[in-house]
């Protein structure tokens, strides 16, 4: 007879009830109450999980992961994530298994770095650059705007050119360990204008988030706004603005963006995030070799069934938009190194601004020239 052992894997912060009261006095008593609680919680949950592992017998039995995503239930990247997660347990005999669960469940999307590593989690799927605040690093290497015109030129990176191992130096500071990446792929780019290039940015209206999106654009010559999305549609409509940096092209589409705007510019020339599977690297190294490599690979395979997934639906909702009268524009690899290059300015900005920060900057210009993508091929 076996026993199961479990562990609590989330991408969130962690939440302790407790109701709200007014006055000073009262406000330091629960925090301090809070803090106890939560130093008391990790200590018990590390005491079980030691105890699971020595009975255990080095994996001698199932251990059970939970996993929280930064995407909603209802998300289809959620749902593909979930997939990959039901998944393991016959990927490795029985052996792991893993529940994966939504944004929030335990802890909040952007504090599951530190619950993580504290073990009140054992791991999480998430955009690593909702951790750029502990680190500008992490929103670098989750979004280097500018530097990948196709996902396998990202996923090669991470998987061959040293990017795994450079997330690994950033993170496991932090008690987690990465083992893999994925993306929900290359954003098109919205335009009610003709754009072929890199000249055409000159002062043309355009909504992007602020930050280093922002930053590049502007240094491109164009002049951005940062507008919630729930705005984009209806600034485009009235000519707030011309162009959006919004999402893939089937999400586009779906949103009527493409019908409004008619000359969107596909493949996408600026953003693809990343999204990490990592976990509590204790546990990770507590983890036979032969599993650990099982959930390294299944992570590379599902990055391309996901990305083969997008291309299929993008390609249907290319068709469609051209039905609709629009008019796609596929920028040369001439006019995307003119941006990748304006993009390195700003990276190189940003890699002042911390260690991990520079290391990140070196790290993907060096691979960027080696692949020869500085320049046209």
């Amino acid at each position: 007879m076996t026993r199961q052992a479990t562990v609590v894997w989330c991408a969130s912060s962690y939440w302790i009830p407790g109701r709200r009261e007014s006055g000073a006095s009262v406000d330091k008593t629960r925090r301090l109450g809070r803090s106890n609680l939560l130093r008391t919680s990790i200590k018990v949950l590390w005491a079980g999980a030691t105890l699971v592992m020595l009975a255990s017998g080095a994996m001698a039995q199932d251990v059970t992961l939970k996993f929280q995503s930064s995407d909603p239930a209802g998300d289809p990247n959620y749902q593909l994530y979930k997939e990959w997660a039901d998944g393991v347990s016959e990927m490795t005999d029985g052996r792991v298994a893993i529940e994966l669960l939504p944004v929030g469940a335990v802890v909040d999307f952007q504090e599951t770095l530190d619950a993580v590593g504290a073990g009140i989690l054992d791991g999480h799927i998430t955009d690593t650059s909702y951790f750029a605040g502990k680190d500008p690093a992490f929103g670098l290497i989750a979004n280097p705007v500018g530097a990948w015109s196709d996902p396998q030129h990202m996923l090669k990176y991470f998987n061959e050119g040293g990017g795994k191992e450079l997330m690994n130096e950033m993170v496991e500071p932090y008690g987690t360990h990465f083992f893999g990446g994925t993306t929900p792929g290359l954003e098109a780019f919205v335009s009610k204008v003709p754009l072929e290039g890199v000249d055409d940015l000159q002062g043309l209206k355009l909504r992007a988030p602020a930050g280093l999106v922002q930053n590049i654009f502007a240094a491109a010559g164009a002049s951005p706004v940062n507008l919630p999305t729930s705005e984009v549609f209806t600034a485009l409509d009235k000519g707030v603005v011309d162009a959006a940096d919004y999402s893939v092209f089937h999400v586009n589409q779906a949103q009527g963006l493409n019908k409004i705007a008619l000359h969107p510019v596909f493949p996408g020339f600026h953003s693809m995030p990343l999204i990490e599977f990592s976990m509590n690297k204790q546990k990770w190294d507590a983890l036979p070799e032969d599993v650990q490599k099982i959930l390294e690979d299944s992570v590379v395979d599902l990055a391309q069934r996901q990305n083969a997934a997008l291309a299929e639906k993008n390609e249907k909702a290319v068709e469609e938009a051209k039905a609709q009268g629009a008019t796609i524009h596929d920028w040369s690899d001439e006019e995307r190194a003119k941006f990748r290059k304006i993009a390195i300015g700003e990276w190189e900005k940003q890699a002042g601004q911390s260690k991990n920060a520079q290391k990140v900057y070196d790290s993907l210009t060096a691979y960027l020239e080696q692949e020869g993508l500085l320049e046209a091929q």
